[in-house]
């Protein structure tokens, strides 16, 4: 906000001295010339600053998955928040597209596993939670589950469960 107070004080000074340096004021023309280069190198910066923004909202779609927690999204814009569910749909709409009928989550292991299944302790109560083969495991505080890596990375990555290393 500050930036953009600057610019735009910067706009207004020159604005009022480009029409006297039409009127005659030549000796204005390298001060026009000097804001305008801090006027663009501000925007620079801005959309520098926006960028890295952008960047880091994407990787908390790959960290988080679908849904942010409360605590992340409250120190977001409207305009971000809206950017990271354009992205979360397009990044669904593509994981369909590829791997066939049910689609490839591309998201499901951000590191090689070491085993397929993991000891989980859950942190909080979260319900009933249904792994590959129909089975139906209730995820209550403090229970720890044997389970398949690929379906509690998710849960990890919320902060439901954690990774008991033995």
């Amino acid at each position: 906000r500050q930036a953009l107070e600057e610019m735009r004080a910067l706009y207004e000074r020159n604005q009022a001295d480009v029409s006297e340096a039409k009127s005659g004021r030549t000796d204005l023309i390298f001060l026009i010339r000097f804001r305008h280069c801090c006027l663009l190198r501000n925007q620079r910066c801005l959309l520098a600053y926006l960028y890295d923004r952008l960047l880091r909202i994407r990787a908390l779609r790959w960290e988080y998955g679908s849904v942010l927690p409360n605590t992340i999204q409250f120190h977001m814009s409207a305009e971000e928040v809206e950017w990271f569910n354009q992205y979360k749909k397009s990044l669904a709409t593509y994981m369909r597209s590829v791997g066939g009928e049910e689609g490839l989550d591309l998201t499901q292991d951000i590191k090689p596993p070491k085993s397929l299944y993991i000891e989980v302790r859950c942190l909080r109560d979260h319900g009933e939670f249904e792994i590959e083969d129909g089975t139906t495991i209730l995820l209550k505080k403090n229970s720890q589950h044997f389970l398949p890596r690929w379906k509690c990375e998710q849960l990890i990555r919320q902060g439901i469960l954690e990774h008991v290393l033995s």
